[in-house]
């Protein structure tokens, strides 16, 4: 099975950052889109940054654009959201999620991705 593993969550101050890393088992990144999504307690899941398997564009939330960066390392099997200047309204579960094929930039934040990785926590202190 496809497996996806976060890592890289924790707790940080406002204003500060955090490297968010998702490693593969079992598929090659390079063939995949892949994204990061966001979820607190009682409110909807919300993608944060998408990678384009068919073109390597990137997208963002208009919350994190400018302060986030989505990458992918294919020698690694790796993708990374590296995060700056965090903010208290950041602060969520983040979970990577993976589709064999190609995502639109216009609709990756609804898409059904078929792999999702368990989550890791990013808290922020103001």
């Amino acid at each position: 099975d496809v497996q996806l593993v976060e890592s890289g969550g924790g707790l940080v101050q406002a204003g500060g950052s955090l490297r968010l890393s998702c490693t593969a088992s079992r598929f090659r990144y390079s063939d995949y889109a892949i994204a990061w999504f966001r979820q607190t307690p009682g409110k909807k899941r919300e993608g944060v940054a998408c990678f384009s398997s068919r073109d390597g564009d990137t997208f963002y939330s208009d919350s994190v654009k400018g302060r986030f960066t989505i990458a992918k390392d294919n020698s690694k099997n790796m993708v990374t959201l590296q995060m700056n200047n965090l903010k208290p309204e950041d602060a969520a579960t983040y979970y990577c999620a993976a589709e064999d094929g190609y995502v639109a930039g216009t609709g990756w934040m609804t898409f059904p991705f078929e792999y999702w990785g368990q989550g890791t926590q990013v808290s922020v202190s103001s």
